[in-house]
């Protein structure tokens, strides 16, 4: 074989690579280019304002939870039911009234949906601990999109 032929089967054997490497690189773009469709598809199905309220109203739960644990060091028990969240307001003048009060809160908070937490003492699932839950975005008790913190 003569120079000229082996420089010749040299280059074309690096096109060969080249070509391979070329179309590796073309594949890896597409799928990247697919993935990140995926994932803006994904995203915007998703509302962010709804993730933020519902973040939202986890952090609200925790407060009152935080705020009604200080009532109950402090007065001796739980509101009831009756008293509700009012009673982290204003002193309750229905029994059991607490024997040491402090105000825990300005106003009766209301849920990034604007409607009220739902407040119970006795809870439900445990009768030792109060019940809070968010009704959601619908404002409806009793479904799927209920929040609460034993979620």
């Amino acid at each position: 074989m003569n120079p000229e032929e082996s420089t010749l089967s040299s280059l074309k054997a690096r096109g060969k690579s080249g070509a391979a490497i070329v179309s590796i690189i073309i594949y890896l773009g597409a799928a990247a280019l697919f993935g990140l469709v995926v994932l803006l598809a994904i995203f915007l199905l998703r509302s962010p304002c709804s993730s933020a309220k519902v973040s939202q109203a986890y952090a609200d739960l925790k407060s009152m939870q935080a705020a009604l644990d200080i009532y109950k060091l402090e007065g001796g028990s739980y509101p009831t039911t009756a008293q509700g969240l009012k009673a982290l307001i204003e002193k309750p003048s229905s029994e059991p009234v607490p024997a040491k009060w402090q105000q825990m809160m300005k106003i009766e908070p209301l849920d990034p949906w604007k409607t009220p937490y739902v407040y119970r003492f006795p809870g439900s699932k445990d009768p030792t601990r109060p019940e809070l839950i968010s009704k959601g975005p619908d404002g409806v008790e009793g479904n799927e999109d209920d929040i609460d913190l034993d979620d």
